[in-house]
C-alpha cells in the first residue's frame, strides 16, 4: 500500500513540475518575447529597432533583429572612436603644446613674436584635470616666460594651427547644434573644451523678453542678440545659441523658465585659436608683459623657433576616460584628428575617418557597417550597425587597454552601457554579466520613435533586463 501511494504522490507531483519545467525559457526565448513587447509599443510604430546579443567570452550569438542595418547610433558611436584611438595612438599618448618664440631677447625685452604651436589637445585649459586648468596653465606659461628674463614683448603673440586643417566642426551637424557646448568645433588649439557660459534672466511673466546678463568667460569679440522669451516654470532649458565658426555674430533662440535671474546655458567659441591667444594675452597684460597684438597662423614651418616650455597633455587613457563617461563630443572630434595627424601628418576629419574605418575593415568589420561621418556620433548622418558595435567591444575585450576602457563605461540600469542620444535615437552598448555568472556584449538602437525618450528607454531597459 505505502508503495502505491508513493508512486502516485510522485506521479501527482511530476504533473506541477514537469510542464513548469517545460516552460522554462532560454535566455534567447526571452529576449525574442521581450523584442516582440517592444516592438508591438504604439512608440515604434514608425520606427526601426536594432540589437545583437553575444557571449563575451566565446562570441556566440546569443540574439539579434535588424543587426546588419545601419542606423543612427548617436554616442555609442564613442565606443568606436575610443576603441581604434587607444590601439592607433597608445594610452599613454600625450598631446604636446609648445610654447616658444622667435627673434633674440635683449636686456629682458624680446625683440621677436611669442607663440602658442597647438597639437590639437582637447583638455588644454579644462576643468577636469588639476594639471589642465585655465589659470595653472596661464601661470606656469607666464612662469617661464620670466625665468628666461622675458619683461616686455616688442612683436606679437602668434597662436600656431599647424598642420591641422581650417574646418572645425565636421559637415552634417545640424543648425541646432552648432554654437552650443555640446557642438563645439575643433583646433589644433582649443581652451577649456572650447566652451563658455551664457547667463541670462527671465521677467515675472510667460512671454517677457529673455535678456543676456553676461558670458563666463567672455567668448573674444563676439555679439549674442537674444531673441528668447520666458515660459512656464519647470519647462527647463529649451534655448539654443546660433552662433556658426568663425563668426562675431550670433542669436539666442528659445525658452527659459519664468522668474530667473541667473540661468546658464553653455554655448562653443566660434574660433577656439583665437579665444585661447586672446586669453593668454590678457593674462600676460594683467602679469605685466603686454603684447602689441595678437593672431592665429597657419605656418607651416617658423624659421629661427625656439621651444621655451612644452605642455603635455594628460595620458589618452584619462581623455577617454572623461570621453566616454561624460560624451564630449570635443574630444572625439579631436581624436579624429589626432589619427590622422599622427599617421598622415594633417590633422584632418575626413583624413581620420577613413584611417578609423581602415582600422575596424583590418579587423574584420565592413566599412559599409561603420559609415561615418565624425568621431563622436552627434551627425544624424551616421550610420552603424548594431553587429559592427558589438564587434567593436568584443575586439576591445582582448586589448591590453581594455581595463581603461571598460572604467570610463558609464552604468545605466546596473549595467556598463555607453548610452546615446540625437533626434528620434536611443542607443546603448556595452557589457553585463548576469547572475548565473554568464558574461553578455550587446547594443541596442532605436531610431524615429515616437513620444518621449525617458518612455522609450524605460522599455529598452525592460528588454535588456533579460540579461539579467
Amino acid at each position: 500500500m505505502k508503495t502505491g501511494y508513493w508512486f502516485i504522490g510522485l506521479f501527482a507531483f511530476g504533473l506541477f513540475v514537469l510542464p513548469e519545467a517545460s516552460f522554462a525559457q532560454t535566455v534567447k526565448e526571452r529576449l525574442a518575447r521581450a523584442t516582440g513587447q517592444l516592438l508591438a509599443d504604439s512608440q515604434m510604430k514608425h520606427a526601426i529597432l536594432g540589437i545583437s546579443v553575444v557571449k563575451t567570452e566565446t562570441g556566440e550569438k546569443v540574439w539579434e533583429l535588424n543587426a546588419q542595418t545601419g542606423l543612427a547610433p548617436a554616442s555609442c558611436q564613442k565606443t568606436i572612436t575610443s576603441a581604434a584611438a587607444l590601439e592607433i595612438l597608445g594610452a599613454g599618448y600625450r598631446y604636446q603644446t609648445v610654447v616658444g618664440y622667435d627673434g633674440e631677447i635683449v636686456d629682458g625685452v624680446l625683440n621677436g613674436n611669442l607663440y602658442v604651436a597647438g597639437s590639437g589637445d582637447p583638455s588644454l585649459g579644462s576643468w577636469r584635470y588639476d594639471s589642465t586648468k585655465e589659470n595653472r596653465i596661464f601661470d606656469k606659461w607666464i612662469q617661464v616666460l620670466k625665468e628666461k628674463g622675458i619683461t616686455k614683448i616688442n612683436g606679437g603673440l602668434v597662436g600656431l594651427d599647424q598642420k591641422w586643417e581650417k574646418e572645425t566642426t565636421p559637415g552634417g551637424w545640424i543648425w541646432d547644434d552648432i554654437g552650443n557646448y555640446y557642438g563645439a568645433g575643433v583646433s589644433a588649439l582649443n581652451w577649456r573644451e572650447n566652451q563658455y557660459d551664457l547667463v541670462l534672466a527671465s521677467g515675472s511673466q510667460i512671454g517677457d523678453k529673455v535678456s543676456i546678463v553676461g558670458a563666463r568667460p567672455q567668448p573674444y569679440h563676439i555679439q549674442l542678440e537674444s531673441e528668447l522669451h520666458a515660459a512656464a516654470k519647470g519647462t527647463g532649458d529649451n534655448a539654443n545659441i546660433y552662433l556658426p565658426p568663425f563668426s562675431e555674430k550670433g542669436f539666442v533662440r528659445g525658452t527659459i523658465p519664468v522668474d530667473q535671474k541667473a540661468f546658464i546655458i553653455s554655448g562653443s567659441f566660434p574660433d577656439p585659436s583665437l579665444q585661447l591667444v586672446s586669453s593668454f594675452a590678457a593674462k600676460l597684460d594683467s602679469a605685466g608683459i603686454p603684447v602689441n597684438r595678437f593672431s592665429v597662423s597657419a605656418e607651416k614651418e617658423m624659421d629661427g623657433f625656439k621651444t621655451l616650455y612644452t605642455h603635455l597633455s594628460p595620458t589618452l587613457d584619462s581623455v577617454i576616460y572623461w570621453f566616454l563617461k561624460k560624451s564630449i563630443n570635443l574630444y572625439g572630434e579631436a581624436l579624429v584628428k589626432t589619427i590622422a595627424y599622427e599617421q598622415k601628418g594633417l590633422g584632418s576629419r575626413g583624413g581620420g575617418v577613413a584611417l578609423i574605418k581602415q582600422f575596424w575593415k583590418e579587423r574584420g568589420i565592413e566599412p559599409s557597417a561603420i559609415h561615418i561621418i565624425d568621431g563622436s556620433g552627434l551627425s544624424p548622418q551616421n550610420r552603424v550597425t548594431t553587429d559592427a558595435l558589438v564587434s567593436v567591444l568584443q575586439y576591445a575585450k582582448t586589448r591590453p587597454w581594455f581595463v581603461y576602457y571598460y572604467d570610463a563605461l558609464p552604468v545605466f540600469n546596473q549595467m556598463k552601457l555607453k548610452s546615446g542620444t540625437i533626434g528620434g535615437t536611443k542607443s546603448f552598448a556595452g557589457y553585463h554579466t548576469a547572475q548565473d555568472g554568464t558574461a553578455y556584449t550587446v547594443a541596442i538602437i532605436v531610431n524615429n520613435y515616437d513620444g518621449s525618450a525617458g518612455e522609450i528607454v524605460k522599455k529598452m531597459f525592460k528588454l535588456l533586463d533579460e540579461l539579467k
